[in-house]
């Protein structure tokens, strides 16, 4: 099951609130609790207690683990109960029921790894897709009428002021006949928006406005882990050119120094962006702003957020989609919603930039993550159809001291023609959410069970300080570090 229980010991241990705020306290609760969780293995026999208040798995899903285990004769398989232990009742259900076994033929991939595959597939097959999805075709999926063809004929026909007013205020509870009559009788509101051709085609206008990128004038936008600003550089510039007067806020999650031996070209990026008014901010976690000093009086004013290819960083000797190191990457985006919900504004648009075939961060970790913290999934348009796609990639890491995508070197398995732009509305309902669901890490003696990966080769004492060594780093960037 994902880690979203037993809050208790959470909730009561002040200890290591990092002096956060008490309203932002559930922006930054997730990944609190992540770092205690890790924090809990090094502490003996007392951190062990507290670890089994954080995280335990229930006593239908571990009956039905230890049957699965069975049925596969590998009950002793740590990594692979390890990822089990993720999964939802139902989940499991399916796993048991459906038969699954590990292919033996799948050469260099354990049965973790396997099942971690077939499960995220499972998984998605439930969503909308990471592909090109319009707003009328996210509007449908999620009120579940996206097979309901005389219905999304009618909406299709919609003009752009009527299609908004739609979107806007259908909530399933007015038959959805209603609310398109309410629309046809009401007139556009003052704004751009809604104000801007209101006899034109609806889809297709909506759809501009979110390519063309025409925000909020006059609320702030932050860009997040940009690591050569040049994103931020181009917002800006757009920002000006259209005369907003809301600040952009461009942020990287490397210090000042190692930017300086990235890019020798930073300062210059930085005076730039200074004298178009932005502010630039280093050392930001995307997922801990509630914490970050920098971002004290923001709460509620922030009109758009940027988040182009997250990523949590490559480990080595393991692939992005190892179960290892991939829980990462979706408390990575589960994280980053959750801590937005105490700024973004409501009707604040946040995108996230990624390839639909990531297998690091997955795009159902981003449409997912963004759904479960009141973040309306509203589209997913092709990056090259973006006003902003033109800027200079970076790899974010210390690749960038020697070589740049925009120099010829391209990203390995990623086609630039599966850049997506995954775009969301912030529409909070007034309703206290649940504590944020998390994937739990592994364990040290779940580390130390590994045969592939990083830890092929490596036996004895090898074995046992590899797995401290990365346990370290795990914990570490649970508390705001970048290692790599």
């Amino acid at each position: 099951m994902l880690l979203a229980d037993q809050m208790g010991a959470t909730k009561g241990d002040a200890s290591d609130d990092e002096g956060v705020q008490e309203h932002l306290k559930d922006a930054v609760e997730g990944s609190l609790r992540l770092k205690r969780l890790l924090s809990s293995e090094l502490e003996g026999e007392a951190g062990q207690a507290k670890k089994q208040k954080l995280f335990t798995v229930g006593e239908q899903e571990s009956k039905k683990i230890d049957m699965i285990l069975a049925r596969l004769d590998l009950k002793d398989d740590l990594p692979l109960r390890h990822v089990l232990s993720g999964c939802m009742l139902a989940e499991l259900d399916a796993l048991q029921t459906g038969g699954w076994k590990p292919d033996p033929f799948q050469w260099g991939k354990s049965p973790a790894d396997l099942a971690q595959y077939h499960l995220s597939q499972m998984r998605e097959r439930e969503t909308a897709g990471g592909g090109t999805l319009d707003v009328l075709n996210a509007f449908c999926f999620k009120w579940k009428l996206n097979k309901d063809v005389p219905t999304l004929t009618l909406l299709r026909k919609l003009s752009h002021k009527d299609l908004r007013y739609v979107i806007d205020n259908y909530n399933g509870e007015k038959p959805l006949a209603e609310i398109i009559a309410e629309a046809e009788t009401q007139e556009p509101p003052e704004g751009v928006a809604t104000g801007c051709c209101p006899d034109g085609e609806g889809v297709k206008l909506v759809g501009r406005f979110h390519r063309l990128e025409l925000i909020d004038a006059l609320a702030d936008a932050v860009v997040l882990g940009d690591a050569n600003l040049t994103f931020a550089l181009k917002l800006a510039k757009h920002r000006k050119a259209l005369g907003h007067v809301g600040r952009v806020i461009a942020t990287t999650f490397e210090s000042l120094e190692v930017l300086r031996e990235r890019y020798k070209e930073i300062d210059e990026t930085i005076r730039i962006l200074e004298d178009l008014h932005a502010e630039v901010y280093h050392e930001v976690d995307c997922t801990r702003i509630a914490v970050n000093p920098q971002f004290k009086g923001l709460e509620g004013k922030i009109g758009a957020v940027y988040y182009n290819f997250p990523h949590a960083g490559a480990v080595g000797g393991f692939f992005d989609g190892h179960p290892m190191v991939n829980w990462r990457h979706e408390n990575l985006m589960r994280l980053f919603f959750r801590a937005l919900r105490s700024f973004v504004k409501p009707g604040g648009i946040v995108k996230v930039a990624s390839n639909m075939g990531a297998v690091g961060v997955r795009f159902s970790y981003i449409t997912g993550g963004g759904i479960e913290n009141e973040f309306d999934h509203v589209e997913t348009m092709p990056f090259m159809q973006w006003a902003l796609r033109r800027y200079g990639r970076s790899y974010g890491d210390k690749r960038d001291a020697y070589r740049r995508p925009e120099d010829g070197e391209g990203y390995n398995v990623q086609r630039a023609d599966k850049d997506m732009v995954y775009t969301f509305v912030y529409r909070p309902t007034g309703n206290t959410l649940p504590p944020q669901r998390i994937r739990p890490p592994p364990t040290l003696a779940v580390l130390e069970a590994l045969t592939d990966g990083a830890f092929d080769v490596a036996q004895g004492e090898a074995r046992k300080n590899l797995a401290k060594k990365l346990h370290a780093r795990f914990l570490s960037e649970c508390s705001g570090q970048h290692v790599g």
